[in-house]
């Protein structure tokens, strides 16, 4: 039994009883379970507007899901330059802003440009390559020993 079954089953009972709403307690009670309707009421709105939020988040929750697929979907057949090993995905780096702790993705052309400005904090961002070791197959000058 539901909060709507239960003040209409109470509201039964009362009409049941036969109060005297002329006596003190028979009008207390009448204006509670009055407020006690006028409460049930609300909630069953309230219940009403969110079962059909919950619709919207989900029919939401499925576009985007779609979107993403069509976004991130590996597709290999959009090679344009004829190749056999290419690999021609933009590959993304990742940086960590030094103030702000802001996680930010770059690609190749980004990185050559050798600094940015963070877009979360605005500081002044400089990639230096000099003396990297990585072994990533960037073109800093390796010294090997």
């Amino acid at each position: 039994m539901d909060i709507c079954e239960k003040i209409a089953y109470i509201k039964g009972l009362a009409e049941g009883l036969n109060l005297d709403e002329t006596k003190p307690e028979g009008k207390v009670l009448a204006a509670i379970i009055d407020l006690l309707g006028d409460i049930t009421e609300e909630i069953c709105d309230i219940e009403d507007g969110c079962d059909e939020l919950m619709e919207q988040i989900d029919a939401v929750d499925e576009d985007l899901a779609d979107l993403e697929s069509f976004i991130y979907e590996d597709d290999e057949d959009d090679c344009d330059c004829d190749c056999e090993d290419c690999d021609c995905d933009d590959q993304l780096y990742e940086i960590e802003c030094p103030a702000c702790n802001d996680t930010i993705y770059l690609d190749e052309e980004m990185l050559e440009e050798e600094g940015m400005v963070c877009p979360n904090c605005g500081t002044d961002l400089e990639f230096d390559f000099e003396g990297c070791d990585c072994n990533c197959g960037c073109d800093c000058e390796e010294t090997e020993e």
